[in-house]
């Protein structure tokens, strides 16, 4: 079971549950994040970049673990336009949107950006909350710097691997609207890998997420 259907049952648990799924309380209180453009994809940007992945200026974080440096130059062998920031970019902006629109039950948002088994563990999760009356009121208050934690080529597909952490307030009401779990004022930490997949040899520029993961 993906970490983002764990979080989907959270609806199914309550207190000590909530905590013990979603990862110890952090306790920051930071402006929410506007929604993310429900139309955005990870696209491979058109630019002259054959180079070695950069650093992310913004923090001074690598944009990369050192493991997955031979895999991010296969990449660039196979495609010297693939660019490692603009990625991240990308994927930050459909981790946002993906885990938004799934928070509300929006499937047809998600089914574009994601492979039909990651569709099927999202759409089962929705139907299942639906079942049960339950409603997901999750905010994502923050998001640290992604960094790709694994990458390479198979098959003539690259597969990137990208770390997230962020910070959730996650709130679960029942069909009455009555708060069961979760509070709005105190947000959780989240860790997670989520793996993306594009045919390097297609003339579609999109990634497609293939699999989710919880990290210890």
């Amino acid at each position: 079971m993906t970490a983002i259907v764990i979080l989907a049952l959270v609806a199914l648990f309550v207190g000590l549950r909530l905590y013990s799924v979603l990862g110890e309380r952090t306790g920051h209180e930071q402006p929410i994040l506007k929604p993310a453009d429900p139309d955005a994809r990870i696209e491979q940007p058109k630019v002259n970049a054959a180079r070695e992945p950069a650093s992310i200026a913004d923090n001074g974080d690598l944009a990369y673990l050192p493991t997955a440096g031979p895999g991010i130059r296969q990449i660039l062998a196979a495609d010297p336009q693939f660019d490692v920031a603009r990625f991240l970019e990308g994927a930050s902006g459909a981790y946002r949107m993906i885990l938004e629109s799934f928070w509300k039950g929006e499937l047809e948002t998600i089914r574009p950006h994601t492979d039909g088994n990651v569709y099927d563990a999202f759409a089962a999760a929705v139907e299942q909350r639906a079942k049960d009356g339950y409603k997901l009121d999750n905010r994502l208050v923050a998001i640290e710097p992604p960094v790709i934690v694994e990458a390479g080529l198979e098959q003539g597909a690259a597969e990137i691997t990208v770390r997230f952490e962020a910070d959730i307030a996650a709130i679960t009401r029942n069909a009455e609207g009555d708060v069961i779990a979760g509070s709005m004022s105190d947000a959780v930490q989240t860790r997670e890998r989520w793996t993306f997949r594009r045919d390097l040899k297609s003339r579609d520029p999109n990634w497609l997420l293939i699999e989710t993961d919880e990290e210890d």
